[in-house]
């Protein structure tokens, strides 16, 4: 059995629609989109093709059969095996467990902004808190939207821990620009 570090993003997407019942990968494809789940893991058709043939031959999941409808092409139809469900979990308590440094690039370009100018940085700044203020508005929106259409908030915590994030990332990038404007913080 593989390792369930070695797990992708994607990898853990697949097995996790896989839990829910068996489906082809362009279904699974379909499924991760509607529900916005390409704000969490990085997701194309061909990769998720790719992830799910490296499942297969790490025996995490299983081929059940073949179909073709009209003039679609053959689409092969995937089930979670016993050792997917285990790395599944596996992954899954691990990383609630533990925290990982995963690299995001923002601490490092944070820790290098020195090298440009106060004023420089500040108007940067108000680029990115633009963009992050349209990402939590769409949270804000989604968990509405979600709360309304009755799905269970188990679906959805994800939604409220990015808000949450952004949140407390506008909130320090603001502060830092207060810094800035102001010479509190020599640059």
């Amino acid at each position: 059995m593989a390792r369930a570090t070695a797990l992708t993003p994607l990898g853990v997407a697949a097995l996790s629609l896989l839990v829910e019942e068996p489906m082809h990968p362009y279904e699974m494809y379909q499924l991760l989109i509607a529900r916005h789940e390409d704000r969490l893991v990085k997701v194309r058709p061909g990769t998720l093709y790719h992830a799910v043939g490296r499942l297969e031959d790490q025996g995490l999941v299983a081929a059940t059969g073949t179909d073709r409808g009209g003039n679609r092409p053959e689409r092969t139809t995937y089930t979670i095996s016993a050792a997917g469900r285990e790395a599944f979990t596996t992954w899954l308590q691990d990383m609630l467990a533990a925290p990982v440094n995963e690299y995001p690039a923002f601490p490092l370009a944070i820790s290098e902004a020195y090298n440009l100018p106060a004023g420089v940085v500040v108007e940067l700044l108000d680029r990115r808190l633009q963009a992050l203020e349209e990402q939590l508005g769409f949270l804000v929106s989604g968990e509405d939207l979600l709360a309304k259409k009755g799905v269970e908030r188990k679906y959805w915590i994800d939604v409220q821990f990015q808000q949450s994030t952004l949140r407390a990332e506008i909130a320090w990038i603001r502060n830092l620009q207060d810094q800035l404007r102001s010479g509190e913080l020599p640059w």
